[in-house]
């Protein structure tokens, strides 16, 4: 009896809080051995601030409105670059998946241009649409594009061919077979797609705040770092990791429940 009671305890799954709980187990032991080799000077404030002296900087910027202010910024080009990145990448990746001559036609330019460095365009985009808004969501554009279309073509050429041929006889038009099988197919894949998409966005836009912007919260820790002030800098760093963080988890949460039907390994 006692035996039997072990097992369902020890099988028995954390809940929502108990795996948080977890989660921050390894980040709080991390912050707590900062904060001591900080506060006994074994390693450089300059270089290291302590968690402390971050979350003053933390705070003075909430209150100051300046980091909301920044925040604003960043999110609204971070949404734009991701919309226009990630929907082309989608309609492109449906095109190449569903039709062979697109695939020849379109697919080995569009691979030649994905291995192309986004540091490496960024003197032409700024050449090309100078330093406004054009040249960042263009950038976080590019990066945002090429998940989702591999994603998405990898999904649809995943399918089973089976269900294709079980569509052609019963009369399925393409619009049809595009609505009722190959998108429904190919979920799981296009839903990573945007996962893939929405991080990569995060960090385009670091890249296009922190070398040509005069707002937003990679010019806030690019104009800390010529005052050295570091504390600045790593609010930036965690701001940036909490909103992929909840960006990340929010698409998550749709995925939980769009693909409710599919019974996956769980360990």
């Amino acid at each position: 009896m006692s035996s039997s009671i072990t097992a369902n305890t020890l099988d028995r799954k954390p809940g929502r809080w108990g795996l948080l709980g977890i989660g921050l187990i390894i980040p709080l032991a991390v912050l707590g051995v900062w904060q001591i080799l900080g506060f006994y000077g074994l390693i450089s404030e300059l270089l290291f601030p302590t968690p402390l002296t971050i979350g003053k900087a933390l705070i003075e910027l909430t209150v100051s409105g300046e980091l909301w202010g920044n925040f604003r910024i960043s999110a609204m080009r971070a949404l734009a670059g991701f919309l226009l990145g990630g929907s082309l990448g989608f309609i492109f990746g449906l095109m190449v998946g569903l039709f062979k001559p697109s695939e020849r036609f379109l697919d080995p330019s569009i691979q030649m241009i994905r291995m192309i460095p986004s540091l490496a365009v960024v003197p032409l985009f700024i050449l090309w649409f100078g330093i406004g808004e054009e040249s960042k969501v263009l950038l976080i554009a590019k990066s945002a594009f090429f998940p989702l279309y591999i994603n998405t073509f990898m999904g649809i050429r995943g399918g089973d061919n089976k269900l294709f041929e079980v569509a052609k006889v019963l009369g399925f038009s393409k619009w049809k077979q595009i609505v009722r099988l190959v998108i429904p197919g190919a979920l799981p894949n296009i839903l990573l797609g945007v996962r893939l998409s929405i991080g990569l966005s995060w960090l385009g836009l670091v890249v296009a705040e922190l070398i040509a912007s005069t707002s937003g919260i990679g010019y806030m820790m690019s104009d800390a770092r010529q005052f050295a002030d570091t504390p600045v800098v790593f609010v930036g760093i965690i701001v940036f990791a909490c909103a992929g963080l909840v960006t990340d988890g929010l698409v998550r949460w749709v995925e939980a429940r769009m693909l409710r039907w599919k019974d996956t390994y769980e360990g």
